[in-house]
């Protein structure tokens, strides 16, 4: 189990995450004592998650939480997708950029690890909250400004991390490419890039080596 502290909160465990989601949605919970206990619970629900039209908004928060405290980088989607679906993939971001500002290095991680899924494609026919006959407003996955703004907090994280996998794991997750970044974010750009030449880690170097040579 991952269990860490957010914001001064009480540590809380993927068990406890898993468990108010299911609360929420009405499914009977089991004793959650063993990782399969858990794993199955997280199974349940992710059923009616996606089969839905709506998902009341107060699931919104215990989602996302799910998401980022999963320790499987691939069964995260179970709690990104529906919230894509059902919330939009711009909210989905905006609160994955804020765990990414302020969490824990655990939960930075895990925030990591659901970004890469809340890019999942949308298809009308995969669940009832796309939208009315099959319709979606494009406003909710507006998602150029959660992006410009993970892109500003992974460099900070960075910069800032006292942990080397932390820093190493947002790193690689940066685009290498100068075009990806909008000029409002290439100063910081470029201190990321100065800071990642001179790392004594060779990973982050040769992350800086890649950036250099589609610059050439």
């Amino acid at each position: 189990m991952v269990e860490d502290e957010h914001s001064g909160a009480e540590p809380r465990s993927f068990s406890a995450c898993v468990s108010e989601v299911a609360r929420l949605l009405g499914v009977v919970d089991v004793a959650t004592k063993s990782n399969d206990q858990v794993r199955r619970l997280a199974l349940a629900v992710r059923r009616p998650l996606l089969e839905r039209a709506s998902l009341p908004d107060e699931l919104f928060a215990p989602l996302m939480a799910a998401a980022v405290h999963d320790p499987d980088p691939s069964f995260c989607r179970w709690f990104v997708e529906p919230a894509v679906y059902a919330f939009g993939r711009r909210r989905v971001m905006a609160a994955l950029v804020e765990y990414l500002r302020v969490g824990t290095d655990a939960e930075r991680a895990g925030a990591v690890r659901a970004w890469y899924m809340a890019h999942v494609p949308l298809r009308a026919d995969r669940s009832p909250a796309y939208g009315p006959g099959g319709v979606r407003d494009p406003a909710l996955d507006e998602s150029q400004q959660a992006r410009t703004a993970w892109l500003e907090a992974s460099m900070r994280v960075f910069a800032n991390a006292t942990d080397l996998q932390m820093r190493h794991r947002v790193l690689v997750n940066l685009p290498t490419s100068p075009t990806a970044y909008p000029p409002s974010l290439h100063e910081l750009c470029e201190h990321t890039l100065a800071s990642a030449r001179a790392h004594p880690d060779p990973h982050v170097r040769h992350w800086a080596a890649t950036a250099d040579r589609e610059r050439a």
